[in-house]
Order: structure tokens, then C-alpha cells, then sequence
């Protein structure tokens, strides 16, 4: 899966370079989210701006992350949602559980950084 990760004060950016976020490639976004947590890392951004779709499996595995980094008192939160990815948080209520920010500016402020 193409993506990057940088630093942020106290924020973990993971920033994803694919439009589709599929079963077969979530392998790599979820190990890289959980060597985050393993190093230490409370506070984790996820940048979506270039996703215009996921599926059912993508979900799950943000839920997961969600409850591991929560679980360890950190927090995750979304970036750069496109609209039809929106659709999905809300109908699968993903929403209530992980805070949604229209860009990385916003999401960084909200984290304090």
C-alpha cells in the first residue's frame, strides 16, 4: 500500500496515496498504525484525502485501530474525508467512535499540536 508517515509535534500523521481502500492492501496500513502504538505513539492522524472508496473491510479495520489506540489512552482521528467515504463512516456509524476533519490543519489542531 502506498503511504507515508511523518511527525507531527505529538501527532503520528499516516497519510494514505490510494484511492481505494481495499481488503487486499489493508495488510500494510494496519501494521504500519500498529508499529505507531507499539513505539509509543498516542495520538494518530489518518489523511484520506486522495480515498474516494473503501469497503466494508476497511471499516473494520479502522474500528480495530480505533479500539487498540483508545485502548492504550490514545486518540486517532480522520483527515480529508471525500463525501462518498463520508457516506460509509455514516452509515456504518464509524463516525460516532472516530472524529471526522475536513483537512490535517484542522484534525492537527484539534490533537493541540
Amino acid at each position: 500500500m502506498n503511504l507515508t508517515t511523518e511527525q507531527h509535534e505529538d501527532v503520528a500523521v499516516v497519510r494514505v496515496q490510494e484511492a481505494r481502500m481495499l481488503y487486499p492492501i489493508l495488510a500494510d496500513f494496519a501494521s504500519t498504525v500498529n508499529e505507531l502504538v507499539q513505539q509509543g505513539q498516542r495520538k494518530v492522524l489518518i489523511d484520506l484525502t486522495p480515498v474516494t472508496y473503501l469497503d466494508s473491510a476497511t471499516i473494520g479495520c479502522l474500528m480495530d485501530l480505533y479500539r487498540q489506540i483508545t485502548g492504550a489512552g490514545g486518540q486517532v482521528k480522520l483527515s480529508g474525508v471525500q463525501k462518498r467515504v463520508e457516506t460509509m463512516l455514516t452509515m456504518t456509524g464509524t463516525q460516532n467512535f472516530i472524529e471526522v476533519h475536513p483537512d490535517a490543519a484542522s484534525a492537527l489542531a484539534s490533537f493541540g499540536a
